[in-house]
């Protein structure tokens, strides 16, 4: 009976119309009902709880690190370093958008706010060079759902916070399997672009990638200073999130000199009110991840899967498929928050690795983002490019399906995420 409660508040309020941070909270109220232990007091605590984080301090500087990232020309410079390196190559301007968005992704850890830079730079290109263009827009869009997995990422965050887990190693571990994740976009690219009959840009010179190497070095050095400061000790992810943010600046304002003083202030509201509804979402899904334990829906759950949990890929894979369901429904953060609470009490109780788990989870709401009807990055990719959804979605099937592929990969061998994970922070 409680999990009919808690489904049919949630699932009530969002069918009709609630922004899904107070359906979180009418969810919270329903099971406080439920329970007979409603407490307003209570409520308006756990909310307070909820975003008084000091890891959920990351979200919002990693957030204005992407805004300044794209408006100081650091977006740009990538893309360019990448274009000079492999741009003549057959099909090359594919090749260079997995290249930038693995690049972009180590940066700012929003699959939005790299879809959206990549989108507007390359898909004018692309059309210009004869690529088809709903296979184009659907290549940048599994090119933006690496951002989520490749530290720093904003996914880890809210999941480390949610399931009380090291974001550090969420990140350190992410390394790999996002590499693997570029790698099954080129060789889709490979295969289903070979043939385009495409103007093949001219081949750079040595001369001009030295060029370009040094105009983007800055660019280039800030995901090191990141990832080596976490892998080293230096910094926390929250302090990584505010050296990225000031290194974006500095590097905008005083060395490209793209950013005016005018600039800013547009960058920082962006910022705040992408940050602000993040952590209302935290901090509201807080409430009814309480309400959650106390209730023992996870325990609940877990006597629906009583016959699987003696075996760890077949608690995964049926967890796996629940969240492949629930993203096409909902939006990348809201499916973290929600879920987190009921399924990590079965990850831990089935003996799966939680980091691990963990790195799934994200690769498997980051594809959400690719699945209609709520395709965030879609809907980004349409925007930006001007194409329609229904062309868009055509063309990233053939690249949905290769993430889907990763995914169950990651699924049957999980040393390709375990090994290197453990390699990078050291045990």
């Amino acid at each position: 009976m409680t999990v009919i409660v808690f489904l049919f508040s949630l699932l009530g309020a969002m069918a009709l119309g609630v922004p899904i941070a107070i359906a979180l909270l009418v969810c919270g109220v329903a099971l406080m009902v439920h329970l007979d232990t409603f407490d307003a007091q209570i409520l308006a605590q756990n909310l307070v709880n909820g975003a008084d984080s000091f890891p959920l301090m990351a979200v919002p500087f990693f957030m204005l690190a992407g805004e300044l990232m794209n408006a100081g020309g650091l977006s740009r410079r990538i893309i360019h370093v990448a274009l000079t390196l492999i741009g003549h190559v057959r099909g090359g301007l594919g090749y260079v958008a997995v290249l930038a968005a693995i690049v972009m992704a180590s940066i700012s850890g929003s699959a939005v706010a790299d879809t959206a830079a990549l989108a507007a730079i390359l898909i004018p290109m692309m059309r210009q060079a004869g690529y088809r263009l709903d296979r184009c827009c659907g290549l940048i869009a599994a090119g933006g759902i690496i951002a989520p997995v490749i530290p720093p990422s904003i996914g880890f965050v809210v999941f480390g916070v949610a399931a009380g887990l090291s974001i550090t190693r969420l990140f350190l571990a992410g390394i790999v399997p996002g590499i693997i994740m570029g790698l099954a976009l080129i060789i889709t690219w490979y295969i289903v672009a070979r043939d385009e009959p495409v103007a093949r840009a001219k081949r750079a010179g040595l001369k001009e990638i030295a060029k370009a190497v040094i105009d983007g070095v800055w660019a280039l050095g800030l995901p090191v200073v990141i990832i080596g400061g976490m892998k080293i000790g230096a910094f926390t992810p929250t302090e990584a999130a505010v050296v990225a943010a000031v290194y974006a600046l500095f590097v905008g304002m005083f060395i490209y000199r793209e950013i005016k003083w005018e600039d800013l202030r547009p960058a920082f509201l962006s910022a705040i009110l992408t940050s602000s509804s993040v952590m209302f979402l935290v901090a509201a899904a807080l409430v009814s991840a309480w309400l959650i334990t106390i209730a023992d829906i996870p325990g609940e759950v877990a006597n629906l899967l009583g016959p699987l949990i003696q075996n760890k890929t077949l608690v995964l894979i049926a967890m796996m498929l629940l969240v492949v369901v629930v993203g096409t429904a909902l939006d990348f953060i809201p499916t973290v928050l929600i879920l987190t609470p009921v399924l990590m009490p079965i990850v831990k109780q089935a003996g799966i690795d939680p980091i691990y788990f963990g790195v799934l989870f994200i690769i498997n709401n980051a594809i959400g983002l690719l699945t209609p009807p709520v395709g965030t990055v879609l809907n980004v990719v349409c925007a930006v490019g001007g194409v329609s959804m229904d062309r868009v979605v055509k063309g990233v099937m053939p690249f949905l399906i290769a993430q889907l592929l990763v995914l169950a990969l990651l699924v049957a061998v999980p040393e390709l995420v375990t090994v290197p994970a453990k390699f990078f922070y050291g045990r």
